[in-house]
C-alpha cells in the first residue's frame, strides 16, 4: 500500500464567497452545495476557519458541474474582493500604489492561503513585475479553476486599488489551452500563452505605479504592523504544528490513537509545555489529530483499494463503525460515498 501523500495545504473560507457569487451570477443558488461540503453560515463566519486545498478543489469541481461553466474559476476571480483575503487583503486595500498592494498580497499570502509544496512570488525588474502562482500539477478538472481564479482575482483586486481596470501585459498558464481558452482574452492585452513553464501575469511600470485614491498612510502602516505580527505568530504555529503532524502519521499506524504525552516525548518537550505552546498558537492537540486523520483518510479512500476496516485500523480507530461516524462528521459523506464520488 502506498504511503499517505504530503498534505496539500489550506486556505481561508473567505475564498468561498467569490465562488458563491459566481454561482449566483450563473443562476445557481450555492447554498445546497455549500451545505454538502459542511460550509454553513456559521462555518463561513469563523474568523480563522480554513478549508483544505483538496476539499476546495472538490468543491470547485462540483460548482463547475452545477453551473455547467468550465470557466467558473475566471468568474470567481472577477467576483473576488480584497476584503475576502482577511487582514492581508485589508492591508493591500490601503497600499499607496498597485506595486505595494501586489507586494502585500504576496508577502502575507500565508495569512489567507498555504500551499505546502510552493507559494506565490513577486519578481520585479526595470520594466515591470511578474506575479507568479504555484499550483499543484498534473492538471485536471479539479485544479485548473484554482489557477484561473487566482490570476483573474489578482487583476480584479489590483484594479480596485488602481481605481480602473488593469490588464496583464503578458499572461502565461502552465496547462494546455482548455476548450474555454477564448475566455482569457479580456484579462490581457497580449496573446495568452498556454503550456508555459509557470503560471504568471506581468504588469508594466505604468500599472504598478498607479496611485490608490483610498490610501491613508497611518492606516497603511498600522495594517502592515498587524500583518507582520500575525505572520510571525503563524510561522511559529505552522512550525510546531507541522512537527506534530509529521509525528502523527507513523504513530497512527497500528490500530491505536496516539496521545499528547507520546507526542511530547517524541518532541522532547514536557507535556504541559507542548499543550501551552499549542494553545498560545491558537490550536490544540485534538484538532491537529482530527485534521491529520481526516486528510489521511481522504488519501487512503481516494487513492488506495484498502477496506474501510483497514483504514480505520491505520488511523487508530477502535472500529470501522467509529471511523465511518467520524468521516461522516468531517465531510458530510460516508466513506463509500466519498470513494464513489472520487472515482467518478
Amino acid at each position: 500500500m502506498p504511503g499517505p501523500r504530503v498534505r496539500l495545504g489550506d486556505l481561508s473560507v473567505g475564498f468561498i464567497q467569490c465562488l458563491a457569487q459566481a454561482l449566483r451570477a450563473a443562476g445557481q443558488p450555492p447554498d445546497a452545495l455549500l451545505q454538502r461540503f459542511g460550509l454553513d453560515s456559521a462555518r463561513l463566519g469563523e474568523p480563522d476557519a480554513r478549508l483544505s486545498i483538496a476539499r476546495y478543489m472538490r468543491l470547485g469541481h462540483a460548482a463547475i458541474q452545477l453551473s455547467g461553466d468550465p470557466a467558473l474559476g475566471l468568474r470567481m476571480g472577477q467576483a473576488s474582493r480584497l476584503s475576502q483575503l482577511g487582514l492581508a487583503g485589508i492591508a493591500a486595500a490601503q497600499a499607496p500604489t498597485v506595486r505595494e498592494a501586489a507586494r502585500t498580497l504576496i508577502r502575507f499570502e500565508p495569512l489567507y492561503a498555504a500551499n505546502y509544496r510552493g507559494n506565490s512570488s513577486f519578481h520585479e525588474d526595470p520594466k515591470g513585475a511578474w506575479l507568479r502562482f504555484y499550483s499543484i500539477s498534473p492538471y485536471n478538472d479539479y485544479n485548473r479553476f484554482v489557477v484561473d481564479s487566482v490570476l483573474s482575482g489578482w487583476l480584479n483586486q489590483l484594479s480596485s486599488v488602481a481605481g480602473s481596470p488593469l490588464l496583464a501585459e503578458q499572461l502565461e498558464i502552465e496547462f494546455d489551452a482548455p476548450a474555454y481558452a477564448a475566455q482569457y482574452v479580456p484579462l490581457s492585452n497580449a496573446h495568452v500563452q498556454f503550456g508555459a513553464p509557470l503560471n504568471q501575469l506581468r504588469l508594466g511600470l505604468q500599472a504598478l505605479g498607479l496611485r490608490n485614491a483610498d490610501h491613508c498612510p497611518s492606516t497603511w502602516k498600522q495594517m502592515l504592523r498587524v500583518c507582520e505580527r500575525e505572520l510571525e505568530q503563524l510561522t511559529r504555529t505552522r512550525h510546531l504544528r507541522e512537527r506534530v503532524i509529521q509525528l502523527l502519521g507513523p504513530l497512527l499506524s497500528g490500530g491505536r490513537e496516539p496521545d499528547l504525552e507520546e507526542v511530547a516525548v517524541r518532541l522532547k518537550l514536557p507535556t504541559w509545555t507542548l499543550r501551552r505552546k499549542l494553545a498560545d498558537e491558537g490550536t490544540h492537540f485534538r484538532a491537529i489529530l482530527n485534521d491529520t486523520r481526516r486528510d489521511l483518510a481522504m488519501t487512503y479512500i481516494r487513492d488506495t483499494e484498502s477496506s474501510f476496516g483497514e483504514i480505520a485500523y491505520l488511523l487508530g480507530f477502535a472500529s470501522a463503525e467509529a471511523f465511518q461516524r467520524a468521516f461522516k462528521r468531517w465531510t458530510s459523506q460516508t466513506p463509500g460515498e466519498f470513494r464513489r464520488a472520487s472515482r467518478h
